[in-house]
């Protein structure tokens, strides 16, 4: 897994809290949301299935699950 940075990490969780519909809950959805748009600059549409980096979005969704929930 590659290596990113705290204050990358730090930012997007930031984003997933801020997203107006954020649930606890749909930790997954939000954490898939704010890689999305962290890569391609944009949220993702309905049914957008442009790649994500997967090794971010599974260490944002550990530091999430770890220290947030």
């Amino acid at each position: 897994m590659a290596d990113y940075s705290k204050s990358l990490i730090n930012s997007l969780i930031k984003s997933v809290k801020e997203y107006p519909s954020f649930s606890k809950e749909e930790i997954e959805k939000f954490c898939w949301m704010a890689v999305h748009e962290h890569k391609h600059g944009v949220l993702p549409s309905e049914y957008d299935i442009r790649e994500i980096d997967e090794d971010l979005y599974l260490e944002l969704l550990q530091e999430f699950k770890s220290n947030i929930c």
